[in-house]
């Protein structure tokens, strides 16, 4: 126990005396937080739309009005025919093109079917969706209020409440995934590039030839990033609930033992890692590799349930999925332990299975 403690000392002075991993620890958590909260979103908020109105109603005005008073739209008249609005997306000048035909209001008071044509710059194929959403809705709600007074039918008033995320707030959404990037860096990566580092020195050679044992010597390396990157997410949240107002629903330390148990497969990935690289670029790469590959499978931007059935299967041993799930179930929907139970034992076994071939290994490489 003694010796662990002297390492674990000796590890945590190597730490501090490096200029390279301070900022990491201090300064990614707000970087993180304060940018990609912000940058990293769904919603769409300025809309540029081409409008051609062929009818000049009155109620034709109306919708065009619906869509100025919307806050998500940027109205661009357009005086011509529709080759001109088509001009205005090819050169980027419009994001979508509303065709409103002649006979419209006319039509629509008579009850008769109206063709309105929408024309997307679907090269972002989210935006255009999103886009197409947000217009067939203002179209759609506008259509038939006009049924309504044409034919004095009294309206079904809908009652709707979003659970969780009352407001729809995106960036709510987002946080608690910004969280797993940040403590995974934290685990993966600086675990690896220190143990990368100490081989480029040479340092971990006279380490290997001291009666120290090979468990010991794992513990005083992973103990410490193990440390700080709890405190990092405890930090992480701290940011979030002053700047963002994100106030974690569920319980505090169920959200932190998870976190503890997904550390240890973060640091025995990084040990492996480590282990397979001589220098810290190679290191940098296999790292930025495997995280890419889990990081945009493990739910971040897009439901895992509407991912390929071989991307949901992959997922199984995806670490960033159980923790990118449990995450967001414990901060924003207050799970209890009993509907994470699952993600627990699977986390559990992972990183039994990570850190016994991470040790394996280290021992193969440094017999």
């Amino acid at each position: 126990m003694k010796k662990i403690l002297i390492l674990l000392q000796k590890e945590f002075i190597q730490v501090f005396r490096n200029k390279t991993i301070l900022p990491i620890i201090f300064v990614l958590p707000i970087v993180q937080l304060l940018i990609l909260a912000n940058a990293a979103t769904q919603e769409m908020k300025n809309i540029k739309l081409a409008l051609i109105d062929f009818d000049n109603s009155s109620e034709s005005r109306s919708l065009v009005n619906a869509f100025g008073h919307s806050k998500f739209y940027s109205l661009i008249p357009v005086r011509g025919g529709v080759e001109k609005a088509v001009e205005l997306i090819d050169l980027g000048e419009a994001d979508a093109v509303l065709v409103i035909p002649e006979h419209f209001g006319e039509n629509l008071v008579e009850g008769t079917p109206v063709n309105v044509q929408l024309m997307l710059n679907a090269i972002n194929i989210t935006a255009a969706a999103l886009t197409q959403g947000y217009t067939s809705g203002i179209i759609q709600g506008y259509t038939s209020s006009i049924s309504i007074q044409s034919s004095n039918i009294i309206p079904t008033k809908q009652s709707v409440r979003h659970w969780y995320n009352p407001d729809l707030n995106y960036k709510l959404y987002m946080v608690p995934g910004i969280l797993v990037i940040l403590v995974t860096i934290v685990g993966m990566f600086l675990t690896a590039i220190n143990i990368v580092r100490e081989k480029e020195l040479g340092t971990i050679e006279q380490v290997n030839v001291t009666p120290i044992k090979p468990y010991q010597f794992i513990v005083g390396k992973l103990v410490p990033f193990w440390i700080i990157a709890l405190f990092e997410l405890s930090f992480g949240l701290i940011i979030a609930k002053l700047v963002f107002n994100l106030t974690i629903v569920g319980s505090t330390p169920l959200l932190f033992g998870f976190a503890a148990i997904y550390l240890l497969v973060a640091l025995g990935l990084g040990l492996i890692l480590s282990t397979s690289a001589s220098n810290q670029q190679q290191v940098m790469f296999m790292a930025f590799f495997f995280m890419i590959v889990f990081l945009m499978l493990s739910g971040l931007f897009t439901p895992t349930e509407s991912m390929p059935k071989w991307a949901q299967w992959f997922n199984t041993i995806n670490p960033l999925y159980y923790f990118m799930k449990v995450n967001r179930m414990l901060i924003l929907k207050g799970s209890d332990f009993g509907n994470l139970r699952e993600s627990f034992i699977s986390i559990s076994l992972m990183a039994i299975a990570v850190l016994s071939f991470a040790i394996l290994r280290y021992n193969k490489k440094s017999a």
